[in-house]
């Protein structure tokens, strides 16, 4: 078995001496074994404790609000690598690698022309190194290379915000295919200088695909598949981290009113896979694709291609009350794998636009 990563490389990357540094701290730890790692046989998640029963499930409404403002800030940044032991579905657990114990990471918002100091400290009880990547900086690795942070230590880095978009992060250590596939990512949006058209009501999602032993619907803890990974054949794609998570069965939906225009902003990790997000009974009214900010919406999209490593930004009135189910298109993944959320859309019906009983109508008419 061929490491991903010597000993002496490790080294070269992290710097001789930040690693000698780490490896003479009273609670000593070797370097990541990354034979083992490649493997699988890393002990992910040891330690710590999950507080709410949503598991790593990310809330899709806590988010940053839109800006407002006309003029540059700076901005400081905290975010902890984590390791998390969760379930994916009932009765089925799964070990994460995450940000601040979330899939998606959480959402970083700036505007053009702002200033972020970003820290990232790597809890102690983590087995690997990790670091970030962000689309969004122009720097070596986009910013992965000097944010490469052993367990129990943290780099800061500081980066200007130069051009808008929404933008993925996510880890960029050698493996990082794995990293990603245990939801090791986020978004970062850059708002233009003129800000977003409004809307009323905002909502987070990450995709994400998921390589295990163990297929769907089996009770039992998950084993990572590396050869699964590498045939890019999943067990799960999922938003959120969660098997069906934001759907009123699983962890709940999410809420709207008729009238109301909603935004949501999706990104696809991949490691592997092309997104086809498309919200069933609905279509998407606006939509920056790519996350291009910078470019005029495309208008009334059924289903936007969201390649691994990218993001969208997409925005849908709501003229009638239903579910909407927002899913991958590649239908099976919707099907059996996971991909879906909802949208509870409540309020008056509105038979001009759509009537399901319309022979009842025309006889009350």
């Amino acid at each position: 078995m061929r490491p991903i990563v010597s000993r002496r490389e490790l080294f070269r990357l992290l710097g001789v001496g930040a690693a000698l540094a780490g490896l003479g701290a009273s609670r000593s730890f070797a370097a990541p074994d990354t034979e083992a790692l490649d493997k699988g046989s890393h002990p992910v998640g040891r330690g710590i404790p999950l507080s709410e029963n949503r598991g790593v499930v990310a809330v899709p409404t806590k988010i940053p609000a839109p800006i407002k403002r006309s003029h540059a800030i700076h901005n400081e940044i905290e975010i902890e690598a984590r390791e998390v032991d969760a379930e994916i579905e009932p009765g089925a657990k799964f070990s994460y690698m995450t940000y601040d114990g979330q899939v998606p990471g959480p959402m970083m918002r700036v505007r053009v022309g702002d200033t972020v100091t970003l820290t990232l400290r790597n809890n102690a009880h983590s087995s690997t190194w990790h670091s970030i990547d962000l689309h969004a900086v122009y720097g070596p690795g986009g910013g992965a290379e000097p944010l490469m942070v052993l367990p129990g230590q943290s780099k800061t880095i500081k980066f200007k915000a130069m051009y808008p978009g929404a933008f993925i992060y996510h880890c960029g250590v050698p493996g990082m295919d794995e990293h990603m596939a245990r939801g090791m990512f986020g978004m970062i949006v850059v708002e233009p200088e003129e800000g977003l058209p409004h809307v009323d009501r905002e909502f987070y999602l990450g995709q994400n695909e998921t390589y295990t032993r163990q297929k769907p619907g089996i009770p039992g803890s998950r084993d990572f598949d590396f050869d699964a990974l590498l045939r890019e054949d999943p067990s799960y794609v999922t938003f959120n981290g969660g098997f069906n998570a934001l759907t009123a069965k699983r962890l709940g939906a999410m809420h709207a009113k008729v009238g109301e225009s909603v935004r949501i902003f999706m990104v696809n990790t991949g490691p592997n896979l092309l997104s086809s997000l498309h919200p069933i009974g609905n279509i998407w009214t606006r939509a920056w694709m790519l996350g291009a900010l910078a470019m005029p919406p495309m208008k009334f999209v059924q289903s936007v291609p969201v390649p691994p490593g990218n993001a969208i930004v997409a925005d849908m009135e709501l003229p009638v009350p239903q579910t909407i189910q927002i899913v991958d298109h590649s239908m099976s993944r919707a099907a059996r794998q996971g991909a879906v959320a909802e949208i509870v859309v409540t309020g008056e019906e509105n038979p001009q636009i759509f009537d399901s009983q319309p022979l009842k109508s025309a006889a009350a008419g």
